[in-house]
């Protein structure tokens, strides 16, 4: 075996070298019985993230615009306070932030139906704190939305 060839495979991770052994993985979704593409669909990475982001701006601008009198140090616990209350919100009364709405995107639960008060909380407070959402499975779920027993997809 050449040496970069094995080099390659080790970078690449298990995934790549199950792969080329001939496992099949399938799409993101499949096990969870959505489709490949379209709506409902799984939501991909650089969307979900962009959809936070513009959350987080959002929430941001009326922390330090309206509530700390642009004092931006004290902005940024209001601004993860806002994030919080806008998410359990929103996501707990029509499935989805703004941000998420402006990326065509939507949380539903496992099943296809609508998350619970309760479900949408943990996914809520585990998004807070950041890691669980940097932690996923092949189905491109954040460990929030494992926990929650819910996916994002596309609308």
């Amino acid at each position: 075996m050449d040496n970069r060839q094995a080099i390659g495979s080790w970078l690449s991770g298990p995934k790549a070298a199950a792969e080329e052994m001939g496992v099949d993985f399938g799409y993101p979704g499949q096990q969870l019985g959505l489709p490949q593409e379209g709506p409902g669909s799984v939501a991909r990475f650089g969307r979900r993230i962009a959809a936070v982001a513009l959350d987080w701006v959002g929430c941001q601008l009326i922390a330090y615009g309206l509530i700390t009198g642009g004092n931006l140090a004290a902005a940024g616990n209001w601004t993860l306070g806002l994030f919080v209350a806008l998410t359990i919100l929103t996501v707990g009364t029509v499935g989805f932030t703004p941000g998420k709405r402006a990326l065509g995107l939507r949380v539903i639960a496992e099943d296809g139906g609508r998350l619970g008060f309760v479900r949408v909380v943990v996914r809520t407070l585990l998004l807070a704190l950041v890691v669980p959402a940097l932690i996923w499975d092949r189905d491109g779920r954040g460990l929030h939305d494992r926990l929650a027993r819910a996916v994002q997809v596309r609308i």
